[in-house]
């Protein structure tokens, strides 16, 4: 039977659970993501990453969530950059799932979510995302969500030692309570 997935507001208490996470997984996450110091996989340094997120959700820029899996933290997913100007009203979604929680269809049932909090909790009419040209994995995530890609950023990002494009992402969100194909429960 296959696990339930839901998403929530980051809690400082996740801190332990994510720095195991990125501990376990340093290596498979390296092509995807910038090079972090040392501190970045212990529980304090994701206790002070945490601070950071929820500071920027109480002024509006972010929304920080963790991926859940029957209760258990295995992922984050996090809609950034959110301006929420009545002429933009957009966010980006970015999203991570442990190594040992993937391929079970939680970062598709995730992002759905997230679409849902980006319509009905935040208001907004736009997403947004990004992936490495060669993570076609993620890219299918985003297909399954109604992403269509845009465009490519190139030189855009340095990751494990040398500038790489990006692909951008896109997708209109309908008016609010009008999200189709997202699961019910938040």
């Amino acid at each position: 039977m296959p696990s339930s997935t839901r998403i929530r507001l980051i809690e400082p208490a996740d801190a332990a659970t994510i720095a195991a996470h990125r501990v376990r997984d340093v290596e498979a996450f390296r092509p995807w993501e910038p090079a972090q110091p040392a501190a970045f996989l212990t529980p304090e340094g994701q206790e002070e990453r945490i601070g950071t997120l929820l500071a920027g959700h109480r002024a509006g820029t972010v929304w920080p969530g963790v991926v859940l899996a029957d209760d258990r933290v295995i992922g984050q997913i996090t809609i950034g950059g959110i301006l929420p100007q009545p002429h933009l009203r957009r966010g980006s979604v970015g999203y991570w799932i442990t190594g040992v929680a993937q391929n079970q269809g939680h970062a598709g049932r995730a992002v759905g979510l997230a679409l849902r909090v980006m319509t009905d909790e935040l208001g907004l009419h736009r997403a947004e995302a990004t992936t490495q040209l060669e993570n076609l994995l993620s890219q299918r995530v985003l297909r399954r969500n109604g992403f269509t890609p845009y465009g490519v950023a190139h030189s855009a990002i340095h990751l494990d030692g040398a500038w790489r494009d990006t692909l951008l992402w896109e997708r209109t969100l309908p008016e609010q309570g009008d999200v189709k194909d997202a699961p019910s429960s938040v």
